[in-house]
């Protein structure tokens, strides 16, 4: 453990299971080291076991299955420097364990299923992200990974998604309005009637106005541009690549939206297309590029997916570097 910090900052990571938050997790660790930054899945504040949940017929996305006085509690108990003794939630045994010591960190990344859905737990977030997965391509990953990986029937697959929906729609969608990037995957517009799924159009909705927070652009700030970089400079096999860049409203917020469609050929050349942004929060020309390529292995590297996850950790830390400088000029003023 490093040495105390001055400022804990407070990262959400909001989505559904399956839903790449595991792999940004291992995109921000690239970023922030491991030492800065200590992540608690907050399944681990089930207050239902398996067992009840069955029992009773409540899942694990109510909120009803969940403590969120615990929650809220020990997360402001973190933010404001003090030690907590976390549950444990055992995912092989689906029952709550005796808990753990967690220390304060320079960096505490709460995920999970409603890292946003509590008021309370929100308002200690200092920068948020979700993942807006669509239907479509949800069911695809999901077949693909479920029938591929762990032998299950497709109408299985199929009726767990559709079992989980309703309490999905209801209570973890509508989180989407708190976060400040919104990561959402669709279906391509660049292959008519397209039911593999391989290649995805990933949009990037900023929020705009949040203090300290300049969301990217592509060549020229507030306009609307739809660009095809060129054929030459940027490898891409057909159905090629389509990128947009506008302002949209949100819930009644402004956003600026960034949009990649198609996939890379070759991750090298990602450079073309990150010297055509302005305001990455990149600290030397490249680095985004270089990110991705450092672990193209990590799901999604060759689209918009992985593309926008560095990109989202790039502005966590900015807002961290921000947040612990205002906090270290604050020191020196007192």
């Amino acid at each position: 453990m490093t040495n105390k910090p001055e400022r804990v900052v407070l990262i959400g990571v909001a989505g559904d299971s399956g839903c790449g938050k595991s792999t940004f997790l291992r995109r921000l660790i690239d970023l922030f080291g491991e030492d800065l930054m200590t992540v608690i899945c907050l399944d681990d504040y089930h207050s239902l076991d398996r067992k009840q949940r069955k029992e009773t017929g409540i899942t694990a996305l109510d909120p009803r299955a969940n403590n969120f006085d615990l929650m809220y509690e020990q997360i402001k108990a973190l933010k404001s420097g003090q030690a907590i003794d976390k549950p444990i939630y055992n995912h092989e045994t689906g029952l709550i364990d005796p808990p753990e010591r967690v220390e304060p960190n320079h960096i505490i990344v709460v995920e999970g299923l409603h890292p946003l859905y509590d008021e309370r737990v929100r308002s200690l977030i200092d920068f948020s992200v979700y993942f807006d997965i669509s239907d479509e391509v949800k069911i695809a990953w999901k077949i693909q990974r479920d029938m591929a990986e762990r032998g299950h029937r497709y109408e299985d697959v199929l009726a767990q998604i559709n079992s989980r929906k309703p309490d999905f729609d209801k209570f973890i969608e509508p989180q989407r309005e708190f976060a400040d990037v919104v990561l959402q995957v669709l279906p391509t517009n660049l292959i008519k009637n397209d039911t593999e799924r391989r290649v995805l159009r990933v949009r990037m909705l900023q929020r705009e106005g949040k203090e300290g927070f300049d969301p990217t652009y592509l060549f020229d700030e507030g306009s609307t541009i739809n660009w095809t970089p060129c054929g030459r400079k940027l490898t891409c096999s057909n159905p090629g690549m389509q990128l947009y860049y506008g302002s949209d409203v949100y819930y009644g917020r402004y956003v600026s939206v960034l949009e990649v469609d198609g996939q890379f050929d070759n991750l090298e050349e990602v450079i073309y297309i990150e010297t055509h942004l302005s305001n990455t929060s990149t600290k030397y020309q490249g680095e985004l590029t270089h990110l991705l390529l450092q672990h193209r292995e990590y799901p999604g590297s060759n689209n918009g997916t992985g593309f926008f996850q560095v990109l989202t950790g790039l502005k966590m830390r900015a807002a961290y570097e921000r947040l612990t400088a205002t906090e270290a000029k604050l020191a020196v003023q007192v």
